[in-house]
């Protein structure tokens, strides 16, 4: 199986022994503000959110993980590469539970994410999308290398859009390098 880890995080494709978690986390209003175009879902939404997640692996060989910290079961939140809908972009999307805010675990597992996303998968540019609000995203993408492209009408809602390539990944990685 699958499986991407990271200095404190194991990554593995979501499936469907994930519901209870996963329903858990997408009825969250707390987690759910900045995500979707509804916020929180009931138990059913999410039953179907992690099927359209499953489809996609089936269809393009990658898609949400689950992520967990190193040496537990319990499952912190997700993230992955996915097709921005509507469009043939890939995003990186993530979400963790409260719990979790504020150790970097989406910096980490985004950037783990979008590593893999070129060099595994061979992408040629890796978009991410939030609400103009939601700062905490927002710094991920800058932490990532990301270039801001300006605002745009996605997911029903006008959203900040940022953009990677591989050489604008790697200028950044050097530069941490450099700075540690």
């Amino acid at each position: 199986m699958l499986e991407i880890n990271t200095d404190r995080l194991v990554l593995r494709p979501l499936s469907l022994d994930d519901i209870d978690w996963f329903a858990v986390m997408r009825g969250d209003h707390d987690i759910m503000r900045y995500i979707g175009r509804v916020g929180a879902v009931p138990r059913a939404i999410a039953e179907e959110r992690l099927e359209r997640h499953l489809a996609c692996w089936a269809e393009r060989g990658f898609g949400m993980f689950g992520v967990r910290e190193r040496g537990s079961d319990l499952a912190v939140g997700w993230a992955g590469l996915q097709p921005m809908d509507g469009t043939e972009e890939i995003e990186v999307g993530y979400a963790f539970g409260k719990d979790v805010w504020g150790r970097g675990y989406a910096t980490e597992a985004a950037r783990a994410l979008v590593r893999w996303g070129f060099e595994t998968l061979g992408l040629e540019r890796i978009v991410a999308v939030a609400y103009a609000e939601n700062t905490g995203s927002r710094r991920v993408m800058d932490k990532l290398g990301m270039r801001f492209e300006g605002v745009r009408h996605i997911y029903g809602t006008d959203s900040v859009y940022y953009s990677l390539t591989p050489d604008a990944f790697a200028r950044t990685a050097i530069a941490r390098a450099v700075e540690s």
